[in-house]
């Protein structure tokens, strides 16, 4: 039997293979409304089998957005648009989940096919926020470095998001810990500079994102899982690495997190990464073992007997497929044929089925 066509339960949800879509930035919103292009690309990868469909990191606040484009949960008119979306997954007996995020200092820019460049002011762009003003890059934005009193405004705004994202029907929210984003850069001894209880050693770096990770899981039903995504390093001498990715995750854990989400890099544009097929699985790897949490790997995973090897030998509980689901939103119901594993295909496709 295939291990990965087994279902996975968390908590109160059993889900019905080990395919997550990993969440992936469509830069297509207004106003942080998601449309009928994110009812689609979530939609269709629903009907095409996966276990578990994430949306893209969705701003908690206007200010955390990456680029004008990005999806938004700072107010109800956005969870009321979400709510379609979220049951139509649903419908398909998949898991509708939402990544929860904020920006910081690579906040504002353009979406990619517009250069990725630093949005003015007069074109709709703002001042980023971050633990200390330290830039991402010469070419980004100078970012404001936040006050005490202001990351106690950024928990609210991370609950307040959760609150709406269950409104919205979904049974998954992950925190956005990743990627160079903002919990990513309080982490990081690169970007966080500061000399007060939030930043300097590791415990300091350590406290604004796990209060972030306690509230939401103290907003989220019990019966329904929290997961968190970390890069997992830097790649970076003297950055954040895997040692300090284990002291996280193990209190992670005791917070209740259910899932850790193991991706690497993006807090630096100069970071050299070793890129080949499943280069982050070994890192995932480590963590499940030292830990003893739930693991999902990501990270050119592309092939079914890949995907099927990585959780044979137990080197994560799920994958999340990114690029490969974009050109292929089927890929579950292939991977099933590759590995004879016989998944319920939606009625309305039975007579194509191999």
């Amino acid at each position: 039997m295939s291990k990965l066509f087994t279902p996975l339960q968390l908590r109160s949800l059993t889900l019905r293979n080990r395919i997550f879509v990993a969440p992936m930035c469509q830069y297509s919103c207004v106003d942080g409304m998601p449309d009928a292009w994110h009812m689609v690309h979530l939609g269709s990868r629903a009907v095409g089998g996966a276990a578990l469909v994430m949306v893209e990191a969705t701003a908690v606040s206007p200010e955390g957005r990456i680029s004008p484009a990005d999806c938004g949960l700072w107010n109800e008119a956005q969870a009321e648009a979400f709510a379609p979306i979220a049951a139509f997954i649903a419908q398909q007996g998949a898991v509708p989940a939402i990544q929860l995020a904020h920006a910081g200092r690579k906040a504002s820019v353009q979406s990619p096919w517009q250069g990725g460049a630093a949005v003015a002011r007069e074109d709709g762009g703002w001042q980023p926020v971050a633990p200390s003003a330290v830039a991402f890059s010469p070419a980004s934005p100078q970012p404001r470095e936040l006050s005490v009193a202001e990351l106690e405004e950024l928990c609210l705004q991370f609950e307040a998001a959760a609150r709406r994202a269950l409104t919205a029907g979904f049974q998954v929210v992950e925190v956005h810990m990743a990627h160079g984003y903002l919990l990513h850069q309080f982490l990081s001894p690169l970007s966080n500079w500061r000399n007060d209880e939030f930043g300097g050693s590791l415990e300091n770096r350590l406290r604004f994102p796990l209060q972030v990770a306690r509230r939401v899981r103290e907003i989220w039903p019990q019966e329904l899982p929290v997961m968190v995504r970390i890069s997992t390093t830097d790649w970076v001498e003297g950055g954040w690495d895997l040692t300090q990715s284990l002291e996280l995750c193990r209190q992670l854990k005791t917070l209740g997190i259910d899932l850790i989400d193991c991706s690497t890099a993006g807090l630096v544009p100069d970071a050299v990464i070793p890129v080949g097929p499943g280069f982050q699985v070994p890192l995932a790897a480590e963590i499940g073992k030292e830990v003893g949490i739930a693991i999902g790997a990501v990270g050119l995973i592309t092939s079914a007997v890949q995907a099927e090897q990585i959780i044979a030998t137990g080197q994560a509980d799920v994958v999340l497929l990114a690029r490969e689901l974009l050109r292929d939103p089927y890929w579950p119901l292939h991977a099933a044929q590759v590995l004879k594993a016989e998944p319920a295909w939606p009625v309305q496709y039975e007579r194509a089925k191999p």
